[in-house]
């Protein structure tokens, strides 16, 4: 009978009403939100809501069920396996990394909780303090522990708002971090919770930090406005679509070049006129060569040492001479992804570089990736231990580079990195604050990459956002010439003003001025950040000696009763 049904459904109600007041149901509706705001759905809107869950946990006099930070780590961790699903595409073995960094990063949603909560329940923090402070923080260090991993995060949805990023040159994405969460943080505490009443009095807030923001933003984009009549110098980018599994197959190394060469004659014949071609990571596939006096002869070598360091020559010659012949062929600079080994007192070492060869051949500068990927370009003690390459999909180990460097190009300095190293914000702002320190402040960021391993996945999205608050973090433009695509030209607004499409071919033309604003995170780097993070530890030591000092067990204000 039609009345029978509603106590049924009553019943239903509640039950779907706990599910979705629970632990579990908050974070996981959180954690849906985020992920449908980041690529590949990409409804960037939802990252202003994405939180508001969260805080409404933090708020909440106890959390719902009797192991609610177990239930937190678990949404976590499925939420990561989701974000970051693309890890698992390289390579079979390449899944183990996707589930233990998957679990790792799942730590950072119950912790975020927790010091949250007990910034707002024993030291008596607003909400819409506590809860940007903690995120901002958490967001720093997940930047630098383990190499450092900064995809996905949650202002990186905004990278197409121009407007509202550049504040990222005050304090790096870390700034666009806090507002979401901050502005999250607002809308949740209007809401009423445990008998409290609903209060409006966060909503102006939300509004001054919205006007102060975008205004900001303009200010800066009319004062970067680059002055009539200045030069550009004109780079094209190559973009091939080549399988990344490709290049270690040696039959088929010829297939590689022969693609870049017929891209590379199709830009010049389309552009006329460059100053410089760039080639992504690792697609030239002769290796450059390089020794020291006296190299070690390799215990597979089964001639003399004379003839080692005989066949060394000729085949550091013949890497020179293949470069030379590609610059003579385009009577174009080039700066190429090379692998290079260079075979010293104490054997060989590998290096994932970025070289500058002139018009006339010349190998003129160098730049050998400084910040390597743990597990995705080197093994921990494989030089001691070279067994443990086999248990990788990994060919070899490479070699760190020492320093960053900045090569001349139609009058101005352009500085290169390699892949991931447009990840992390910090390593970029040394890249450039090294080579200012040494008077060789560039004008220009260009990133070789080789996102081939990803099949064009939504990890082309992510990496290409990062790459968009390096722009405006530096202020100067960032060029990126990427192997299966995204390569794209930014300028120092952040704005995309050329960009290759996904999984396929094509050649970019980038002309690029010098920008002659400041900024401050240059200055200042990761400090805001970092104080946030201070103020993290500072909340944990507070808890843990007021805990002690009272003779209580530790807790993080978990589960009601």
């Amino acid at each position: 009978m039609p009345g029978a049904k509603k106590p049924v459904m009553r019943l239903l109600a509640k039950k779907l009403q706990a599910v979705l007041l629970s632990t579990c149901g908050l974070a996981a509706l959180g954690a849906v939100l985020l992920w449908a705001a980041l690529p590949p759905l990409d409804l960037w809107l939802l990252a202003w809501i994405a939180p508001v869950p969260w805080v409404l946990l933090i708020r909440g006099s106890a959390l719902p069920g009797k192991r609610p930070y177990l239930a937190l780590f678990f949404v976590g961790f499925f939420f990561w396996l989701a974000a970051i699903h693309w890890l698992r595409l390289p390579h079979p073995a390449t899944s183990v990394g996707w589930i233990a960094l998957s679990l790792y990063l799942g730590f950072y949603l119950p912790v975020f909780i927790g010091i949250s909560r007990v910034a707002v329940h024993r030291f008596r923090f607003p909400v819409t303090l506590a809860a940007p402070v903690v995120w901002t923080g958490l967001e720093l260090a997940r930047a630098h522990l383990i190499t450092g991993f900064s995809m996905a995060a949650i202002g990186h949805t905004q990278y197409r708002w121009i407007d509202l990023i550049q504040v990222s040159d005050l304090a790096g994405a870390y700034a666009v971090d806090l507002l979401i969460v901050l502005v999250a943080a607002c809308l949740a505490r209007t809401l009423p919770l445990e008998g409290r009443r609903a209060t409006i009095w966060p909503l102006p807030l939300v509004l001054i930090l919205f006007a102060a923001t975008i205004g900001y933003g303009r200010a800066r984009i009319s004062a970067g406005r680059i002055a009539a009549g200045q030069p550009a110098v004109r780079i094209a980018l190559i973009q091939g679509s080549i399988d990344s599994s490709l290049k270690y197959d040696k039959q088929k190394r010829s297939q590689v070049h022969a693609d870049y060469i017929r891209l590379t004659r199709d830009a010049v014949g389309r552009y006329g006129h460059l100053d410089l071609i760039v080639w992504p990571e690792t697609m030239f596939r002769v290796p450059l060569v390089t020794f020291d006096d006296n190299p070690q002869t390799p215990s597979a070598w089964e001639w003399s040492p004379e003839q080692f360091a005989t066949a060394m020559e000729q085949a550091a010659r013949v890497s020179r001479e293949s470069m030379a012949s590609l610059a003579d062929q385009f009577d174009v600079p080039l700066l190429l992804g090379v692998d290079t080994e260079h075979y010293g007192p104490r054997g060989v070492k590998r290096y994932n570089s970025a070289v500058f060869v002139t018009a006339e051949g010349d190998v003129v500068a160098r730049y050998d990736k400084m910040h390597r990927v743990l597990f995705g370009e080197y093994v921990p003690f494989a030089d001691q231990f070279p067994w443990l390459l086999e248990l990788t999909p990994l060919p070899t180990s490479s070699s760190a580079g020492r320093q960053p460097v900045a090569m001349e190009v139609g009058g101005l300095r352009i500085a290169p990195s390699i892949c991931y190293e447009t990840v992390l914000a910090h390593v970029i702002r040394r890249h450039v604050t090294a080579l200012a320190r040494a008077g060789q402040d560039p004008d220009v960021l260009v990133n070789l990459t080789n996102d081939g391993w990803f099949w064009g996945s939504s990890e082309l999205d992510m990496h290409l956002a990062c790459g968009v608050f390096r722009a405006v973090e530096t202020r100067k433009p960032l060029l990126i010439a990427a192997n299966t695509g995204f390569s794209a030209w930014i300028d120092a607004d952040g704005r995309l003003l050329a960009k290759g499409p996904r999984r396929s071919e094509a050649t970019l033309l980038a002309e690029v001025r010098a920008d002659s604003r400041k900024s401050w995170y240059l200055v200042v780097g990761e400090v805001p950040a970092g104080i946030c993070l201070a103020v993290c530890i500072g909340l944990v030591i507070g808890h843990l000696s007021f805990v002690i000092g009272h003779g209580g067990r530790f807790q993080l204000f978990g589960g009601s009763k």
